[in-house]
């Protein structure tokens, strides 16, 4: 049980940050943390103005786990912690958000520039709003809140900033995770708040495996009006494309746990092959995002894949070369009586006034690291589901709710 009292005087403490929560998206928003695979220079300069914005509010206690990269100009890839101590400070409290953020895409789809977040609508606008930095404020200001009403925590809080979650690269959490410091225990309450739903009731406790695929197709070019003098590359990628669909009817199970509750195999990327009409390509290149039920292994998967790519190979005589964008295999799931979703669903129904329940999903997030290294994390956000979208956008109200759940959370450790 936590003092009612207390939590009372701690949300109206965080109602008076909301013009300070607002101006720090817009500077956040302003510094783009675009990592290196995705044409980006990765989240040092983010990271430096955060830090800088975090000394200014009172936090002090900070330690610092970068990786090295030599693609980005600083040489190193952003993974850092502020703390408050707790009476208790074998006990801890985790709030993982990530620094890193996708490229805007095609800008004539916005309606302002990315970078410039602006406020319409009780809504903040800009690439980074929900996807992390919704939460990421909503965790500084929820710990800020114990500060400024000099209360110290049973347990101590963890306010972690980390690199490289949008193409789950080896910078971000992995590489704190393979550190000889280990710096999280079984016992720790460890919440990453980077997926949910727009009721805020979905606490996640599992996660499809993430299978990306970059099909290379390899004929022989030549002119479009003499095709027997080639082996036309796109159409034997299309073939590809539409009998790799079979691979819903092998592996078919539902798990209901899930939303959609089935495996996904979606085609998604192209890129360009020839530059005119009138060439057959002899090479073509798309990719596909696969999204696997935990009961099955990726081996598995990837062996029904090679038995469609060898067929499609002998059909039309050419070569098929498949790479690996993404290979991660799901970890068990957290139990739906941890006591990180329980003590979150204590925080959500005092917030929000809703019943949270426990569930799955197909995205990725940093918990599947933890997950397989034992630790039962937990994902939750009240988020509006514009991540990754022209406009992306979060509500002002799910800010200020979700730094209250996150400041209940504190106090209840």
């Amino acid at each position: 049980m936590i003092d009612e009292n207390t939590f009372e005087k701690i949300s109206r403490r965080i109602d008076t940050y909301r013009d300070d929560m607002i101006e720090l998206q817009k500077a956040l928003t302003a510094v783009p943390a675009v990592g290196p695979v995705n044409g980006g220079d990765g989240e040092m300069p983010k990271a430096q103005m955060l830090k800088k914005r975090l000394e200014n509010m009172g936090f002090t206690n900070f330690r610092h786990y970068d990786a090295p990269d030599e693609t980005v100009s600083s040489g190193l890839r952003p993974n850092f912690l502020t703390a408050i101590d707790g009476e208790n400070k074998s006990n801890n409290v985790w709030i993982i958000t990530h620094l890193d953020i996708v490229p805007p895409g095609e800008l004539k789809l916005w309606s302002a520039d990315p970078y410039s977040a602006y406020v319409k609508d009780n809504h903040i606008y800009g690439r980074g709003t929900e996807d992390n930095q919704q939460d990421m404020v909503a965790s500084i200001f929820a710990a800020k809140a114990l500060l400024d009403e000099g209360i110290t925590p049973a347990s101590s809080i963890n306010l972690f900033f980390v690199a490289d979650e949008e193409t789950s690269g080896d910078k971000g959490l992995y590489h704190v995770l393979d550190l000889p410091d280990k710096i999280f225990s079984k016992s720790d309450l460890i919440v990453v708040p980077d997926s949910g739903n727009p009721e805020g009731s979905l606490i996640e406790i599992a996660e499809k495996s993430i299978l990306w695929l970059r099909f290379k197709t390899r004929g022989l070019q030549c002119h479009g009006s003499k095709p027997q003098l080639g082996n036309n590359a796109f159409s034997a990628a299309s073939c590809l494309v539409t009998k790799l669909t079979k691979l819903r009817k092998i592996f078919d199970a539902v798990d209901p746990l899930f939303d959609p509750p089935i495996c996904t195999f979606e085609p998604t990327k192209k890129e360009a092959n020839v530059g005119n009409i009138n060439t057959i390509p002899g090479e073509d290149v798309f990719y596909m995002d696969c999204r696997i039920l935990p009961q099955y292994n990726l081996i598995h998967v990837m062996n029904e894949i090679e038995i469609i790519k060898r067929k499609v190979e002998n059909k039309f005589s050419v070569k098929i070369d498949i790479s690996r964008e993404q290979y991660v295999q799901s970890a068990d799931p957290t139990p739906a009586d941890a006591p990180v979703v329980v003590a979150l669903q204590k925080a959500i129904e005092k917030v929000y006034h809703l019943k949270a329940f426990a569930g799955g999903v197909g995205a990725g997030t940093v918990a599947g690291y933890l997950r397989k290294r034992g630790y039962p994390a937990a994902v939750w956000s009240k988020t509006n589901m514009k991540a990754h979208q022209p406009d992306e956008n979060c509500p002002i109200d799910n800010m200020l709710g979700d730094a209250k759940v996150f400041a209940h959370l504190f106090l209840q450790a």
